[in-house]
């Protein structure tokens, strides 16, 4: 029995429902994009073993090539303001909001040389995803042990207090005009990322930490109020709605 007529059917079939359905076309995108995040870890890893040889902080290079290229694919543009404050002298911790699957496209928009990125320890389970993670020399938390998490974060405050290491907030716009989860809409659009003057934690102390938290998540909702809003017909202008910070 000859395939090729119900391959092609098959194939038919998917293209109109892409053309005829929202629904379809956004999991075909994810799809595709699952794929890519795949494929590129794969080539990425292989590139990093021959180029260096194993885990270090200097692979985050390439693989921030690779994944800067994703947005050509989708359509998106990433328009980035306040990229000068990112070179600093010494240490510093850069945080940021949280919003989907395509966060990770704004930050390699920005992400300096030898940045050490915190991820949550599930994600060295994805394959190439994970091995890629590794190579790049993130540091895995184990959320479900509380003692491991907290001893990361609390060595990372201790070097905060000793080295007077200032926080920089990085802000994604909203993602909601173009990327919706519960619409199922996935279009090309505009990521606005903002870099945020730095916040000093020089001369704090341990009883400052919730002040200094509020402080970073004020200034980063503010900017993505700020940055978010879309003109309206009437002349005004609407905040769609995602997570300002996590």
């Amino acid at each position: 029995m000859e395939l090729w007529p119900w391959l092609t059917a098959a194939l038919l079939l998917l293209l109109l429902l892409v053309q005829l359905s929202r629904v379809a076309r956004f999991y075909v995108k994810i799809s595709l994009y699952c794929a890519l995040c795949l494929s590129a870890s794969a080539v990425a890893s292989v590139i990093c073993l021959l180029r260096h040889g194993g885990r270090t902080v200097e692979n985050m290079s390439i693989i921030s090539w690779f994944v800067r290229t994703f947005k050509y694919v989708y359509g998106l543009r990433v328009e980035v303001r306040g990229r000068q404050k990112l070179q600093v002298e010494g240490p510093c911790v850069i945080i940021s909001n949280h919003q989907s699957i395509l966060d990770m496209m704004g930050l390699m928009e920005v992400l300096p040389k030898r940045c050490v990125q915190i991820a949550k320890r599930e994600l060295v389970f994805l394959g190439p995803i994970g091995l890629i993670m590794y190579l790049g020399g993130v540091l895995f938390i184990n959320r479900q042990r509380s003692s491991t998490a907290m001893s990361l974060m609390a060595n990372l405050g201790r070097h905060m207090v000793r080295d007077n290491v200032p926080i920089i907030p990085v802000v994604y716009s909203s993602f909601s005009s173009f990327y919706n989860l519960k619409t199922k809409l996935f279009t090309s659009g505009t990521i606005k990322v903002e870099v945020l003057d730095a916040i000093s934690t020089s001369g704090l102390t341990e009883a400052d930490v919730p002040k200094l938290v509020e402080t970073c998540y004020q200034s980063m909702r503010n900017t993505f109020s700020q940055i978010s809003r879309m003109p309206q017909e009437n002349g005004a202008t609407e905040v769609p709605d995602g997570q300002p910070a996590q």
